[in-house]
């Protein structure tokens, strides 16, 4: 176990990062497609195939998801992942054609200090084509890279994150997330994590909680957008209303670890996914649905503690900083 939702067997990661831009796109990519479903609970979201997730719509499976920074100019991103599974003969079979089917979540990076001056067309498409390129199991890159780049919240730099564990029944589950809220991940002005009493092995600095809370509101802008997107992904075989339950309990783990969250110019939105290997029961779906929330929330702090500052004047220092 790596920590790391790639301890879900049957998929990979990849990330297209450019600090000079200071945003990038992270394709997840299922070996073979998955039920999946999800839910958007910000007040101020941008995706892309996103309505095809509700438990009602025809499609069940997806090929791949993609978390993108650039906020709409982002959602190109998608398209550059169609591409690279078109070429992999991958897609839902229409007749004699295949669609590959690739929700897609963005987040708002514009104000971070990158060249945004990009020409006529954003580069999302080319950065989604990469990502999948870069796309691997095992072992991949958390904090400033993928959607995380240009990442920022009310007091540290934001960042992708990532954490898995196992239940009693030897289901496995995993998140992605990229953490860009308009809120905090740490507590009043220090350096805890609110998500602090879920942490495993000192996996996000081992602070746990200060001596007094002060849960006053912080936030790092009144007038542009931010959002907090993911994915959460298991082993277990579920229905694809399972599957929207499922990401319904990991935005728990979303409030649990952001103060506030899920705001009018939030676009929280957490994807989810089963790759259908083991066989479940209902006392074990509910205790996934208890382990997204918590595994969620560890995987937010993980994005911010293992941020970098980005290489521009005046940019939001990391929690690395001090």
């Amino acid at each position: 176990m790596l920590n790391l939702i790639t301890d879900i067997e049957g998929l990979s990661v990849g990330h297209a990062t450019d600090l000079t831009l200071g945003s990038g796109v992270t394709a997840i990519i299922f070996d073979q497609p998955a039920i999946a479903s999800g839910t958007v609970l910000g007040g101020a979201p941008g995706g892309r195939d996103t309505a095809l997730l509700d438990p009602s719509m025809t499609v069940e499976k997806v090929d791949a998801f993609v978390l993108s920074g650039g906020s709409a100019f982002g959602l190109d991103a998608a398209g550059g992942v169609q591409s690279w599974l078109r070429e992999a003969g991958r897609g839902f079979a229409v007749g004699d054609v295949r669609v590959p089917i690739v929700p897609q979540a963005i987040l708002f990076d514009l104000l971070n200090g990158g060249d945004k001056d990009w020409g006529l067309h954003a580069p999302y498409r080319d950065m989604g084509y990469a990502a999948c390129t870069d796309a691997s199991i095992g072992h991949f890159e958390l904090g400033t890279v993928g959607a995380g780049t240009g990442a920022t919240t009310a007091t540290f730099k934001g960042g992708l994150g990532s954490a898995s564990t196992v239940g009693s029944g030897g289901h496995r589950i995993g998140v992605i997330v990229a953490v860009n809220a308009l809120g905090s991940a740490t507590i009043g002005a220090g350096r805890h994590f609110w998500a602090a009493p879920f942490e495993q092995d000192d996996e996000f600095g081992g602070l746990g909680m200060p001596a007094t809370i002060d849960h006053r509101m912080r936030l790092k802008g009144m007038s542009a957008p931010a959002t907090t997107i993911g994915a959460v992904v298991t082993d277990a075989i579920l229905t694809k209303a399972q599957a929207h339950r499922l990401s319904i309990a990991a935005h728990d783990g979303l409030a649990r670890a952001l103060l506030p969250a899920h705001l009018p110019l939030d676009g929280d939105t957490v994807l989810s996914a089963a790759t259908g290997v083991k066989p479940i029961e209902a006392p074990g779906f509910m205790e996934l649905c208890h382990l997204a929330g918590i595994v969620m929330a560890r995987a937010i702090a993980r994005g911010v503690y293992e941020a970098t500052a980005l290489p521009h004047v005046g940019a939001q220092r990391a929690w690395r900083d001090g």
